[in-house]
């Protein structure tokens, strides 16, 4: 997921993204305390794309009371 993605995105997407991704990751976390985990990689890149997400929405809402 690429920050212009994300920017082109509404606050209720970005909340619904944050919603599913923080799924994931709990998913992920699950798997690999099974032993089940095949893709390690995907846990570091929901991580990051759960960061970039809050900071946009971050950026959004400050830029609105502003």
């Amino acid at each position: 997921m690429k920050a212009s993605d994300v920017r082109a995105k509404t606050i209720d997407q970005l909340n619904d993204e944050l919603a599913s991704l923080k799924k994931e990751q709990f998913n992920l976390r699950f798997q690999k305390a099974t032993g089940q985990l095949e893709k390690t990689a995907r846990v570091k890149q929901v991580r990051r794309d759960i960061a970039r997400i809050k900071t946009i929405a971050a950026e959004k809402s400050a830029g609105k009371k502003a």
